[in-house]
């Protein structure tokens, strides 16, 4: 995902952030906090390091490649992600960081491949689905009511699906590169003293954690990690639930269960309800 021309902010949006977010040097105003060696860490700063927890998750629940494994399941990328989940983790309720740090399992491509098509499969029902409309209490009408939800919260955005991609919107790396989305665009209106804009993305964040990522995401992450043990994934499924579950305590929402069971699959003579597969959530240039 990108931000179009056409979303509704006042002027063009913030560049993409490293993982390694610089620190704001201003005097410390109300909502700021310090970080263990005695850093400003604004607002702002703390937007831009959830960004990087959910480009991290992103990029780590799709098809893997070469920048998996270096960004994610490296030493040095684990430990770039690290810095962010740090500044996140000052009062060491989530334990981020070592979380993050379990990433690093030095796996080459063809592991992470491998281990990606035993969980994950070649179709929507393999061992641990990534795909919100999967989990719930079997309904021929719910899925498609999530799917179209959805796929409002993204054109709400000005957020379009990618043909490319071969991929459906309610992917958990699709759900989560929306989060990222979001929380750029948090700093931005805090960096534009933007109140309403900074209303509006935090209201977003909190109904979509409620109706979506944050109703299927825990049990999700919780099944994964069971699922992959001391795996690549099964550290990325612990990450992706930590980070779930904190931002919905954050915010105020309650985070959907540990366990939830998976819909029966659809027999061969239904209708799809959500038609052919569509693709993760991306903006034109």
């Amino acid at each position: 995902m990108s931000v179009p021309p056409s979303m509704p902010t006042p002027s063009d949006p913030p560049p993409h952030p490293p993982l390694m977010v610089p620190l704001t040097s201003s005097p410390l105003p109300s909502g700021e906090r310090q970080g263990e060696g005695g850093e400003d860490i604004g607002e702002g700063d703390l937007a831009l390091c959830r960004s990087a927890m959910w480009e991290a998750l992103a990029l780590g629940f799709r098809v893997p490649t070469e920048e998996t494994a270096a960004r994610l399941a490296s030493p040095d990328g684990a430990g770039a992600l690290a810095a962010a989940a740090a500044l996140l983790d000052v009062d060491k309720k989530t334990d981020l960081t070592a979380r993050v740090l379990r990433l690093a399992r030095r796996d080459g491509l063809d592991d992470l491949e491998d281990s990606f098509r035993r969980l994950f499969g070649h179709t929507a029902r393999g061992t641990v689905p990534p795909y919100e409309t999967e989990y719930g209490e079997d309904s021929l009408f719910l899925p498609a009511q999530e799917m179209g939800d959805l796929a409002a919260f993204y054109r709400a955005f000005g957020l379009t699906l990618n043909a490319a991609a071969h991929e459906r919107l309610d992917h958990i790396a699709c759900q989560c590169e929306f989060l990222l989305i979001l929380a750029r665009k948090e700093a931005y209106a805090l960096e534009r003293d933007d109140a309403a804009m900074l209303e509006a993305t935090r209201g977003a964040v909190r109904l979509f954690l409620s109706d979506h990522l944050g109703r299927w995401a825990p049990a999700f992450g919780r099944k994964l990690a069971r699922e992959d043990g001391n795996g690549f994934y099964g550290a990325l499924g612990d990450l992706c639930h930590a980070v779930v579950v904190a931002e919905c305590a954050r915010l105020g929402v309650a985070a959907g269960p540990e366990l939830l069971r998976l819909r029966s699959p659809l027999p061969d003579d239904t209708p799809m309800a959500c038609g052919p597969a569509t693709e993760p959530a991306e903006v034109p240039p």
